[in-house]
């Protein structure tokens, strides 16, 4: 079984059909899939440390002994209450991948403990994986895909975290607070935290834009962020500036790749969300774009369609594994990126 939309998730996660003995819950937000996870787990039991009734296993213990796995799955309760078995993979390794899924099948058809619940934890899993394969078809295991949190959603959160501690923001400071979270769960938690005691847990009050700005301060990665502005935008000069300014405020090769890659990212939902209709304006503010921004950003989405960011996001992903583990300076790659940003995007007509 396939899950893969909100409501449902949340349902089956707060109220997992007893039927199902197997989950695999998969996505490019591991805070995310943890968080999804996590309110799983605690539906068999709320100590999920307990050395009786739990069992914890990463890749590392599936692959040095796949039986593991297994005597996990058969073991019983010594306390009495239902086991749980939560395996966590941290990377994809076809060995491992398919060693679970052979597992998951067994134990979704019943064949191991039967009121143990089984909760496996990854990084997206693509269409060739066994793992997603198995718990997507079995009707005793299910899938689990947890996509990028979309802005509505974004918005839903920060407001329910607000006002359990009885505290808000207006419409135009939550439309800017969202759009400068970070597309991460765990990020954001932190984020709305930090919010709610800026304003005072418990006081009742609601803070307007200009206060929000006063919390919110200058952005510590403007200047990337404006790197990948212009890169896009075809101006491989104040590209070049802005990202030697954040080099100089201190700020990593790593975080610039990754603007580059946010910043794709919104064109791409732009595109996405503009050929399924929706008006310009209105795909930009869904797609987390600042308004003072938005111009500029309307203009680069007219040339930068589909086919071209998706390559422009292989060179993203190479230039991403190759700071961080290559021996050439990682500063260099990152400007050598935006630099071949700006000359594609002034092929396309920027």
């Amino acid at each position: 079984m396939i899950l893969s939309k909100r409501p449902e998730i949340d349902r089956f996660l707060k109220a997992p059909d007893p039927a199902i003995r197997a989950a695999v819950i998969h996505g490019k937000d591991r805070s995310g899939v943890a968080e999804r996870a996590e309110i799983l787990c605690r539906t068999v039991t709320p100590d999920l440390n307990d050395p009786f009734n739990v069992t914890v296993l990463t890749d590392s213990d599936i692959d040095g002994d796949e039986t593991r796995l297994e005597e996990a799955l058969t073991a019983l309760s010594m306390m009495g209450g239902r086991r749980l078995v939560r395996v966590r993979l941290s990377t994809f390794k076809a060995g491992v991948d398919k060693a679970v899924a052979a597992a998951v099948k067994i134990h979704a058809e019943g064949g191991y403990n039967p009121d143990a619940l089984l909760v496996v934890e990854a990084d997206q899993l693509g269409r060739e994986s066994a793992l997603r394969k198995t718990a997507e078809k079995e009707t005793g295991a299910v899938g689990i895909v947890c996509y990028e949190d979309e802005t509505g959603d974004v918005a839903r959160m920060v407001r329910e975290a607000l006002a359990a501690d009885k505290v808000g923001l207006t419409s135009d400071a939550l439309d800017r607070f969202v759009a400068r979270l970070p597309r991460e769960r765990g990020l954001m938690r932190q984020e709305i935290e930090r919010l709610a005691l800026f304003v005072g847990p418990g006081s009742g009050r609601s803070i307007d834009l200009d206060e929000l700005e006063t919390h919110l301060g200058v952005e510590p990665d403007a200047s990337l962020s404006d790197a990948a502005l212009q890169a896009f935008g075809a101006r491989p000069g104040p590209a070049q500036s802005a990202l030697r300014r954040a080099f100089a405020e201190g700020e990593s090769s790593v975080l610039a790749v990754r603007s580059a890659a946010i910043h794709l990212g919104k064109l791409r939902r732009i595109n996405i969300l503009q050929a399924n209709g929706a008006n310009a304006k209105e795909a930009a503010k869904a797609a987390g774009v600042f308004w003072k921004q938005e111009a500029e950003i309307l203009r680069q989405a007219r040339s930068w369609r589909l086919e071209a960011l998706d390559e422009t996001l292989d060179s993203i992903n190479a230039a991403d594994v190759a700071t961080k583990t290559t021996g050439t300076p990682d500063q260099l790659i990152a400007e050598r990126l935006l630099l071949e940003i700006a000359g594609k995007a002034r092929r396309l007509g920027l």
